[in-house]
């Protein structure tokens, strides 16, 4: 469903919603971080946004447009340029809706971040800096380079991976492709790990380290694996193929990729990968509204202000 509506033009502004409900506007990223007060939620629209590599010690949720060029909001992709970092009392924020060029960091000030949720985003990296930072949640993400939990556990679902090191934990409905370099790594010391439900995408050079621990354990159950190699309990190995002969189209991890199964392959789908479990969205879009046209007057009124009709459509 769309509306339209009539607004006053000022510039593009980022908008902070506080608990209470109060509004404020702001035009940095950094200043919308640093103004913004706990429990706050942070409005990004379409357009490039420095990150300074602000560190953020409150809880916050960040929300962006999309970060997938085919989107229909006329001011394009949310884009913040650098790196994130939650560092002690940001428990329970949540980022959702952006290309990061950089990583999220969290626990790096060596303090435990719990409960950080990050979803339909496009980012380099996600780093778990402090072992005792828990229940990190990872869904429906393009992570371009890695995940890195060295000894802290979380939840990794129905993302687009390349590499992954985790000590604790959940992993499922994921697909796991890095070309030539993977390197999957799950490290159980710190607690048990399931990893069910995903794809494996094994190119020429891959290594995948599986290390036991005595008092926990690793449980590797119903994967598929494209290409010539198996791991654990009840999983399906498609021998002397490649991700291109599986899925639409495999182009690695970018927004090109279509991994839906290709039809002589199709009964997979609803078993392994990303459109198993609770799904994936497509449009990587946050349900908050956008704006799909806009009607911008030539001149300004008396007052100095420009009019501009809008027309706006809810997110999914």
């Amino acid at each position: 469903m769309t509306v339209f509506t009539t607004a006053v033009l000022q510039a593009q502004q980022i908008s902070v919603v506080s608990s209470g409900g109060a509004t404020t506007l702001y035009r940095t990223l950094q200043e919308a971080i640093e103004g913004a007060s706990n429990g706050s939620v942070i409005y990004l629209p379409g357009g490039s946004f420095s990150s300074n590599d602000v560190k953020i010690t409150k809880k916050l949720t960040i929300i962006g447009i999309g970060h997938k060029s085919n989107n229909d909001n006329v001011d394009g992709v949310t884009t913040i340029s650098g790196n994130l970092w939650f560092n002690e009392d940001s428990s329970g924020s949540v980022v959702m809706g952006c290309y990061i060029t950089g990583d999220v960091n969290i626990g790096a000030d060596n303090t435990a971040v719990n409960d950080i949720l990050i979803r339909f985003c496009n980012l380099n990296s996600v780093n778990v800096k402090n072992s005792n930072c828990t229940r990190t949640t990872i869904n429906q993400n393009y992570i371009r380079s890695r995940l890195y939990f060295p000894g802290a556990d979380g939840i990794v679902s129905n993302n687009i991976v390349g590499e992954i090191t985790m000590c604790g934990g959940v992993v499922c409905n994921n697909v796991f492709n890095k070309g030539l370099t993977n390197y999957i790594g799950f490290w159980n010391n710190t607690g048990n790990i399931s990893v069910t439900d995903n794809v494996f995408i094994i190119k020429s050079g891959a290594i995948y380290y599986f290390p036991s621990f005595e008092d926990h354990a690793v449980v590797s159950s119903h994967n598929l694996f494209i290409g010539n190699r198996e791991w654990g309990e009840d999983c399906l190995t498609l021998p002397d193929l490649n991700g291109s002969d599986v899925f639409k189209n495999d182009d690695g991890i970018t927004s090109t990729s279509d991994y839906h199964f290709q039809n002589a392959y199709k009964e997979y789908e609803s078993q392994y990968g990303i459109y198993s479990g609770s799904s994936f969205n497509d449009n990587q879009m946050a349900p908050v509204p956008y704006i799909i046209a806009k009607d911008i007057k030539e001149q300004t009124d008396a007052s100095g202000k420009l009019h501009i009709k809008i027309r706006v459509k809810a997110g999914e």
